[in-house]
């Protein structure tokens, strides 16, 4: 009687079980049709993303417009899905979602080919059974209308020079080319990393070394533009900005995969040039401060240079510049100091640690009498208001004694070091 009691109560488990799995096979048969609209129809472009920030989850539309294949994005991180100029200024809506919070914002989106959508992006916060926060949808609606995007018309005269109309297209298509140049080696990751030692010529270094971080462009053959060639054009077309994110989140990338035994992120310090278009980009700092978060680093490994021609022409912004990259906890050198004139003035407006001294005038120190003097006087006055100085250019162990007979606390320069990549 007992077997047949737990008989009977397994048979009518069974068929209970049975029944809501022909109710959930019916429930999914239903919903197949939803399902296919979502992933293969539906227009809207649709992901997920968790906690951490990795894409869980995407829609046919958001592979389409992305052209990427799915190992692409299966369990990527937003940086590589998107990729880092449309991440990088996006970052802060994305760290607000990964805290929970629901946004909608619109925002112009310039494709590779050069046309330009105007995009309506949701994020929808995601919760779990057990109430906890899991992760936020992102919604992306293609939302172009024909006055978007305007195009300049050509004059409707008879009077139009056609050479002068001929020079100013070829000069147009020439600069577009020119800037998808730029804009594709920062998107593609064109661009290397260098970093030259800047040495304490006090012996005392702590263990550690500080570098100069400085940029590259590879071109075909393994072959290297120099900056002094694409610098320009960046500058010419905007997009200084964009390379000097991707020079921070390179190096702070670079950083966080060191062995901290090595005592290497603790100790050493990279000097990162900025340009006057990111000194006066209000974005940065919090893009700074983002990038700092998501890496782990120590802010003070980065100590951004601030060319002095920037802070003769630009005074007030540059101060703001340095006093938000050091509430950070960043700290901030001068370079090209005493190029022209010495205006120390100028930098009683805000804090920075180190004066760089212009390699032209550490070049002639050992024969020319008045920059010797300038180099001395540049020294002694650093030195009493608590900054540390830094000789640029330093060629030879003659210019390294000399410095080191002035008082010059760091050098810089083929005597010291040649450039090395900073991935070997």
């Amino acid at each position: 009687m007992r077997r047949t009691a737990q008989l009977s109560a397994i048979k009518t488990k069974l068929e209970r079980e049975m029944q809501q799995r022909k109710t959930a096979e019916k429930t999914i048969a239903a919903s197949k049709p939803l399902v296919h609209l979502i992933d293969e129809v539906l227009p809207t472009m649709v992901a997920l993303v968790d906690r951490e920030g990795h894409c869980r989850y995407y829609n046919r539309a958001f592979l389409d417009w992305l052209r990427l294949r799915p190992e692409q994005i299966n369990g990527r991180h937003m940086r590589e899905v998107l990729g880092a100029k449309v991440y990088q200024e996006t970052a802060t809506a994305v760290r607000q979602s990964l805290d929970g919070h629901a946004l909608h914002y619109e925002r112009m989106q310039k494709m590779p080919n050069g046309a330009v959508y105007k995009l309506s992006v949701d994020h929808l916060p995601q919760f779990g059974e057990d109430g906890k926060f899991t992760g936020f949808y992102m919604l992306i609606n293609d939302i172009t209308g024909p006055g978007d995007v305007r195009v300049p018309a050509v004059p409707e005269s008879s009077t139009i020079n056609q050479d002068m109309f001929v020079d100013s297209y070829s000069d147009q298509i020439t600069a577009q080319h020119d800037a998808n140049l730029i804009r594709k080696a920062i998107e593609n990751g064109e661009f290397r990393l260098f970093c030259q030692l800047i040495t304490s010529l006090s012996g005392d270094t702590g263990g550690a070394g500080n570098y100069e971080i400085l940029v590259r462009l590879m071109e075909e053959e393994e072959g290297m533009m120099p900056p002094g060639m694409f610098f320009p054009l960046a500058e010419k077309y905007g997009l200084m900005p964009h390379l000097d994110r991707w020079v921070v989140q390179h190096v702070m990338e670079w950083v966080a995969q060191q062995n901290p035994q090595e005592g290497q992120q603790e100790s050493s310090m990279y000097f990162v040039n900025v340009s006057g278009a990111t000194i006066i980009d209000p974005g940065f700092p919090e893009f700074l401060q983002l990038t700092l978060l998501e890496y782990g680093v120590p802010a003070s490994v980065l100590c951004f240079e601030i060319p002095e021609s920037e802070l003769a022409s630009r005074t007030a912004e540059v101060a703001e510049f340095a006093r938000q990259v050091r509430q950070c906890g960043c700290r901030v050198a001068l370079s090209g100091f005493g190029r022209d004139k010495v205006l120390f003035d100028l930098i009683r407006g805000f804090q920075v640690e180190f004066l760089k001294i212009d390699g032209s005038i550490i070049l002639d120190i050992l024969h020319d009498p008045v920059k010797l003097a300038k180099v001395t006087a540049i020294n002694r006055v650093a030195k009493k208001i608590g900054v540390k100085t830094i000789a640029e250019l330093v060629e030879s162990e003659e210019i390294i004694a000399k410095l080191r007979e002035i008082g010059i606390d760091f050098a810089q320069g083929f005597a010291i070091s040649r450039p090395r990549p900073l991935r070997e």
